[in-house]
């Protein structure tokens, strides 16, 4: 059955093209990613992808095909044994071990960022409340002085 969603969606009432656009105000809900955050580390098979790309476009310079390269890299990976993973395996978990530790330090930021700002935030609202008791406070001791 063809157009069998259009015609549901007009059905009713919406059209096909506004249920992309809800979908795409969905995603404005999402928090900002935060720049300082440390990216994650990558996979052995990522690792292994960095060192194949440079030696595959030595070999073969007029190819501009990413999916090429990729498809290569993948058909060479698999081919190799588990000795010849190794080393990109143990570099894989270096970087995942640095980046472990950069998250520790990055979260210990923000848990401190975070209880500096509601500190802040309970200084202000209760020196607002002593403001507002000291202003009645000080009305009262004038009448009682008359």
């Amino acid at each position: 059955m063809k157009g069998g969603k259009a015609k549901a969606d007009t059905r009713r009432g919406g059209d096909a093209k506004l249920s992309v656009k809800k979908g795409a105000a969905a995603k404005k809900g999402k928090p900002a990613k935060d720049p300082n955050k440390p990216k994650r580390p990558p996979s052995a098979f990522f690792v292994f992808m960095e060192e194949f790309r440079v030696t595959y476009k030595q070999k073969h310079p007029n190819n501009k095909s990413v999916a090429a390269v990729g498809k290569a890299g993948g058909e060479k990976w698999k081919s190799l044994t588990e000795a010849e993973k190794a080393p990109y395996i143990q570099k894989a978990e270096k970087r995942k071990a640095d980046y472990e530790k950069s998250m520790n330090t990055y979260n210990k930021k923000l848990a401190e960022g975070k209880d500096a700002e509601e500190e802040e935030e309970s200084d202000k609202s209760r020196s607002e409340v002593n403001d507002e008791d000291d202003e009645e406070g000080s009305g009262e001791e004038e009448e009682d002085d008359d």
